[in-house]
């Protein structure tokens, strides 16, 4: 290339350019040469670009399952410069992140998530700050409510809070992301912070508004491109308006939690822990002489970041595809609403009910399944060289487990893209674990509030068909009701509105 550069200078400009083409030619032909045949398949990538002119980023989940059918469950795609290994379906998708755990156990840090928390929290890194964030942030959200009493408790006492405010509609219209999010926010922020906001604190509101918006940007087309291309920065950066705002967000949203965490350290009482905030900063203290302690105030606030982002926004969505679901097949939301009057009644429904509701709990399960949230799950890497089913994939490879690929898998499920809960009955009505039910990941890097977001699911949706009817809104049909996902980082259903008209 040295060679290369002294020479394109003298030649004259119609030179120069063919010249540009025929090295990028030679580039093209170089890049698709098979390294003895243990490479991945996949398209051939073009210089520079990759496979980009392959792939439709505002559904990229779409265009990669598209691409398993010809190249297999184990391939190879190019996100512009960057060598990508995507595994399909069920059965590699487990195989992978069970199976050969520790291999496939790193995260693909994006240049925007790299921006944004500087290699702190418990999502977006590696290492031994990761492992001590996870083994921190799974022992306090079980201390602090996550699969006991206390967590069921909570979900139920906000569930009433979101029923008040869905009552206030009087059976009109309304959007519901705003109050499900503030609803299931607060769960988190209960077990983060050791208590509940008012819907209406501004500081609540800020933090919700925020962490919804990033959601949605990450998952642009802009911020794509973005992370394929991370020098864009340096020469276009006034044009990278949705990274400019994401960031920012990131910063306001780091600065409150900054504040409220003052306000918790100015209050903390070592020896009555009040929630997650409170137990970090006594360890904090602990540690406090110890040089290379993971236990700092960036890893505090970037973790709880994670925490409430990923709380507020994974639940929130999967509630609001149930409640969109049941508008659009009323005689699911029927047999729902029979079965829980029939078993529950009046009362308030409780976790120990879910073995006495096994429609209701199938419901919950195909809602999950066909919302697909999370359909390239979040990125992993290869720790290490691997040789999986018979290819050889080096280290710090990106590789993307298509969870997509696995809930719409055609040798698992019945009818992959239809709304069934029969998938999780058996002939008698009873209910039936299925092992392609995946919507949480698996391996190391699963999610590791799936304990607190099964309970909350369960309770919240129970709660809210027990008192509401949804429908669409008047002169709209069900057939009208687009399930359509709008893009972000997780699917979210494209913007409605819905009835929610009182039972009681």
């Amino acid at each position: 290339m040295a060679v290369l550069e002294g020479l394109l200078p003298q030649m004259p400009p119609p030179l120069t350019l063919l010249g540009v083409v025929l090295v990028l030619f030679v580039l093209y032909l170089l890049s698709s040469t098979p390294k003895l045949g243990t490479d991945p398949p996949g398209p051939r990538p073009l210089p520079l670009l990759g496979n980009l002119l392959l792939l439709d980023l505002q559904q990229l989940q779409q265009s990669l399952s598209d691409l398993s059918k010809k190249y297999g469950s184990v391939f190879t795609v190019h996100l512009g410069p960057k060598k990508v290994v995507v595994l399909a379906g069920y059965k590699t998708v487990k195989q992978a992140l069970v199976n050969y755990a520790e291999e496939f156990g790193d995260r693909e840090i994006d240049p925007i998530f790299r921006d944004s928390l500087k290699g702190h929290g418990v999502v977006f890194t590696n290492g031994n700050s990761w492992k001590e964030m996870r083994r921190f942030s799974l022992s306090n959200l079980r201390d602090f409510g996550m699969g006991k009493r206390v967590s069921e408790e909570r979900v139920i006492e906000e569930s009433r809070y979101l029923s008040e405010v869905f009552e206030n509609f009087k059976g009109e219209p309304f959007d519901t992301i705003q109050p499900v999010n503030y609803a299931v926010s607060n769960i988190i922020c209960a077990i983060v912070y050791g208590r509940r906001f008012d819907y209406a604190d501004p500081v609540f509101q800020k933090l919700v508004s925020e962490s919804t918006e990033n959601m949605r940007l990450s998952g642009s087309a802009e911020i794509r491109l973005y992370n394929m291309f991370p020098s864009l920065r340096w020469c276009c950066d006034k044009w990278l308006v949705k990274r400019t705002q994401f960031l920012k967000n990131t910063d306001t949203g780091i600065e409150d939690i900054k504040g409220l965490v003052q306000g918790l350290k100015d209050t903390l009482n070592p020896q009555d822990c009040r929630g997650f905030v409170d137990s970090f900063l006594v360890r904090q203290q602990e540690e406090s002489d110890q040089p290379g302690s993971y236990f700092h105030s960036n890893n505090l606030n970037c973790t709880v970041r994670n925490l409430f982002s990923a709380g507020t926004d994974t639940t929130g969505t999967t509630l609001r595809w149930g409640m969109l679901l049941m508008a659009k097949y009323p005689h699911i939301q029927d047999q729902v609403q029979e079965e829980l009057s029939r078993v529950i009644g009046d009362r308030e429904p409780r976790m120990e009910d879910r073995r006495h509701l096994p429609y209701t709990d199938a419901v919950i399960h195909e809602i999950q399944r066909m919302g697909n949230i999370l359909p390239m799950s979040i990125p992993h890497a290869t720790s290490c060289d691997v040789t999986f089913q018979g290819y050889f994939i080096k280290k710090g490879t990106m590789v993307i487990p298509l969870l997509a690929s696995v809930l719409q898998d055609e040798e698992e499920w019945e009818t992959p893209h239809s709304f069934n809960p029969g998938h999780f009955l058996d002939e008698k009505g009873c209910f039936i674990r299925r092992d392609a039910f995946m919507p949480f990941s698996a391996g190391r890097r699963a999610c590791l509030g799936e304990g607190l977001a099964r309970v909350e699911i369960f309770l919240f949706f129970t709660f809210l068909l027990q008192r509401f009817r949804f429908s669409p809104p008047p002169g709209v049909s069900e057939d009208e009701l687009d399930l359509t996902p709008t893009v972000g980082f997780t699917l979210n259903p494209s913007p409605h509105q819905l009835c929610a008209v009182s039972r009681v």
